[in-house]
C-alpha cells in the first residue's frame, strides 16, 4: 500500500475509534479541517510536525500512524520482514523513518531513522492523555536534541531517554547523515486521585 494511503487509512480509523468528527480533530490538533480531509483521502503528503499533532490529538504515538489498519491485520504476524516495513520520508526535512516493529500487539514500538545532514525537525509536543516514553540510540553520526529546556549532543553509541510531554527538536549539525533507533512505549495517563483519610470504626 502507498504510504500516504496507509496514513490516510490509519488517521480515519483512529478518528472513528475516538468518535471524533473532522471538526473535533481539527480543534484538538490545531491542524485545519481541510488539511485533515486531504490527508484522509491520501491527497496530501503531511509533514512530520503535522503528523505529530494528529498523533497527539488521537492519543497514539507517531509510529502508530504508519501501521496497518485493524481490518487488514486481524491476526497479525509477530514477524516483520524488512521488505514489508513501511518507509516514510518527511517532505520538509527529507528525514526517512522505517517502522521496524510487526503489527502484533506489543507495548514497544521500534523505528529506524536516517537523518540528512544540516536538517532539523521540531515537534510542539505538549502533555498527552497517554504517557509516552521514548529512547533514542545513535547508530551512526551525530544529532543535537532539545527536550524542553535541556540540550543534548548524541554521538554513535549514546542513548537518550525522554518522556514525550514537552517540545522536542532534532537537528543534524554535520555534513554527514545520521542514523538512530527510536524505541517507544505508552501507558494510559492516570491522574492522581485526591487523598481520602480512612474512617475509623467507633
Amino acid at each position: 500500500m502507498d504510504i500516504n494511503n496507509r496514513i490516510a487509512s490509519r488517521v480515519r480509523e483512529l478518528r472513528d475509534a475516538q468518535g471524533y468528527s473532522l471538526d473535533t480533530l481539527a480543534e484538538r490538533s490545531g491542524v485545519s479541517r481541510s488539511t485533515i480531509s486531504l490527508i484522509e483521502r491520501g491527497q496530501s503528503s503531511p509533514t512530520a510536525t503535522v503528523l505529530d499533532k494528529l498523533a497527539t490529538a488521537l492519543r497514539v504515538t507517531l509510529a502508530s500512524l504508519f501501521e496497518d489498519s485493524a481490518s487488514e491485520s486481524a491476526e497479525p504476524s509477530p514477524m516483520s520482514r524488512a521488505g514489508d516495513q513501511p518507509v516514510w520520508t518527511d517532505p520538509t526535512s527529507g528525514y526517512i523513518r522505517r517502522n521496524l516493529s510487526s503489527a502484533a500487539r506489543s507495548p514497544i514500538q521500534l523505528v529506524e531513522v536516517n537523518f540528512p545532514p544540516g536538517q532539523q525537525v521540531a515537534y510542539d509536543t505538549s502533555e498527552r492523555d497517554v504517557e509516552i516514553h521514548q529512547q533514542v540510540w545513535m547508530i551512526e553520526g551525530v544529532m543535537e536534541m532539545t527536550v524542553g529546556d535541556a540540550h543534548w549532543r548524541l554521538e554513535a553509541g549514546d542513548c537518550l531517554s525522554m518522556r514525550l510531554d514537552c517540545p522536542t527538536a532534532f537537528r543534524n549539525p554535520t555534513r554527514e547523515s545520521a542514523r538512530y533507533l527510536v524505541a517507544l512505549t505508552s501507558v494510559p495517563f492516570t491522574p492522581f486521585a485526591p487523598f481520602t483519610p480512612a474512617r475509623r470504626n467507633g
